[in-house]
């Protein structure tokens, strides 16, 4: 048995079996981990879904923003300014994206779980995007169980309407009601540079050499290791590189024409197509 994670999706669908084909990949006795970003831009989120979906335990699965974007869309939550369709036309016109969007909406934001490997335990956080400086381990999962909650339970409509948006831009505990629950959302699924305080710049999307004056990459602050690794995707023009010990980006930008990016847990090996 091999646990494997995976980097942004994005409904790369033949790329996504043609990596696990090539690792043997058997469900049931492998599992596959998913960073998030599993549908959009891609050519085939319907069939990523469907094929993910039907692998029931052997995927574990949090949410990305596109993710959240597609269930925004098929709810009818979006604004305005956020109601394209990108390449979503055909899932959301699908027989059965009704039960993909009901199965989608009930995966985390954060996952948490340790594995013998070598004769130790190594443990792992795989998120999608980032952590504020300030949290720890069990707040961040605290918190991405507090957007679970909502977003699983009898109002989700309301926090799908009010998760657009760019602000507050730093996290405080005192924070309650839509203003939280969008922070949270921010950090776990959007963010790439903040600042020591935990001030996000959700703008800048380029490599980590260009952040903006007193920012820098989320990990640089992050105080989560080495108690656990953290695994996760959303910044492909990282290609990968972190250049930080139990930081792993997984994200290497197959949408975009590079590569699709998979690493086993158990030795570390990456893989990719």
């Amino acid at each position: 048995m091999a646990t494997y994670v995976i980097g942004d999706i994005q409904g790369c669908y033949k790329p996504l079996r043609s990596l696990l084909k090539s690792v043997n990949f058997l469900p049931g006795s492998d599992a596959l981990w998913c960073v998030g970003d599993l549908i959009n831009r891609g050519p085939k989120s319907l069939d990523t879904l469907r094929y993910l979906r039907d692998l029931n335990d052997s995927a574990t699965i949090v949410l990305g923003n596109h993710d959240l974007h597609f269930l925004a869309l098929y709810y009818e939550c979006t604004p305005d300014f956020a109601s394209n369709r990108h390449t979503l036309e055909k899932l959301l016109t699908a027989p059965d994206c009704g039960e993909l969007a009901d199965w989608l909406r009930h995966k985390p934001l954060a996952h948490y779980d340790c594995l013998l490997a070598d004769g130790e335990i190594r443990h792992y956080l795989m998120i999608h995007a980032g952590v504020a400086p300030q949290w720890t381990l069990q707040k961040t999962l605290n918190l991405a169980a507090e957007v679970e909650l909502a977003l699983q339970g009898p109002k989700f409509r309301d926090y799908l309407r009010a998760m657009y948006g760019d602000s507050p831009t730093r996290w405080k505990n005192s924070l309650m009601g839509q203003d939280r629950l969008r922070i949270i959302t921010n950090y776990l699924t959007r963010l790439r540079f903040c600042t020591e305080n935990g001030d996000i710049n959700l703008q800048i999307k380029e490599a980590a050499n260009k952040a903006p004056a007193g920012f820098s990459p989320w990990f640089k602050f992050e105080r989560i290791t080495p108690e656990t690794n953290i695994l996760f995707g959303h910044w492909a023009a990282l290609e990968g590189i972190t250049d930080k010990p139990h930081v792993y980006a997984l994200d290497t930008g197959c949408v975009w024409g590079r590569e699709l990016t998979m690493m086993r847990l158990e030795d570390h090996k990456l893989f990719s197509v």
